[in-house]
């Protein structure tokens, strides 16, 4: 039986976000908003990591995209539950869509969601949406200025996936222009330098995430198992 979730969708957004918290919090489930230009390997990422984090925890989707079903299909294929959202232009994903795509996701038998946010650097930053933290995917071919363009994303972030590094032999990426434009954003700020095609540095982001469910949620369940109440 699928869990129903009981909010008022009518309610302000920081409302429902706060209500959407609650809840995960109530269910011990994991919520990491993913946000990213189009092309910066958020599907990709979710692909490379997935099969190797549902060996642990239980894991589900939630994809946002304005039209079509590709990057759902592509979660999907995984074996992976994904609750698809066509926001049908809009730029990003409110809570109240969230709230709603909720009431179709067993949390009861997820550990951590993951939330792919529509394909945009500044719009999905300045949105709620319940998460515990959200990951900001940057990757080389978009260029090592984005984040002083763009800082509201990476000042509220938990961590920023570089994405795309098997890339760096043929760009001109200044790692060290991210890293002084970083310091100046948000000092510390978590750096996971990783391919999502060949795999390569996928282990450390993997690492961070159980680090989270760990210590928000204690153990896992179970992956494929319902949790007891």
């Amino acid at each position: 039986m699928k869990l129903k979730v009981a909010l008022d969708l009518d309610r302000a957004g920081k409302d429902v976000a706060a209500a959407i918290r609650a809840l995960l919090a109530r269910e011990r489930v994991l919520a990491l908003n993913l946000i990213g230009s189009p092309g910066c390997g958020k599907t990709a990422l979710l692909e490379a990591t997935l099969p190797e984090l549902a060996k642990t925890h239980a894991v589900a989707v939630i994809e946002g995209d304005i039209a079509t079903s590709r990057d759902a299909d592509r979660i999907r294929a995984l074996g992976v539950p994904c609750h698809l959202i066509n926001t049908g232009g809009t730029c990003h994903l409110p809570p109240n869509l969230i709230a709603r795509a909720l009431q179709d996701v067993d949390l009861a038998s997820t550990d951590i969601l993951f939330i792919e946010n529509v394909g945009n650097l500044v719009c999905p930053s300045t949105q709620d949406v319940g998460e515990d933290a959200k990951v900001a995917v940057l990757s080389l071919p978009e260029g090592d200025d984005k984040v002083l363009k763009y800082p509201r994303l990476f000042r509220e972030a938990g961590c920023l996936v570089l994405n795309k590094v098997d890339l760096a032999g043929v760009l001109r990426f200044r790692r060290e222009q991210l890293a002084s434009d970083l310091a100046q954003v948000k000092h510390g700020l978590p750096v996971f330098e990783l391919s999502a095609l060949t795999g390569v540095g996928c282990p450390s982001f993997l690492e961070w995430v159980r680090g989270l469910y760990q210590k928000k949620c204690g153990r896992p369940t179970v992956p494929g198992r319902r949790r007891k109440a």
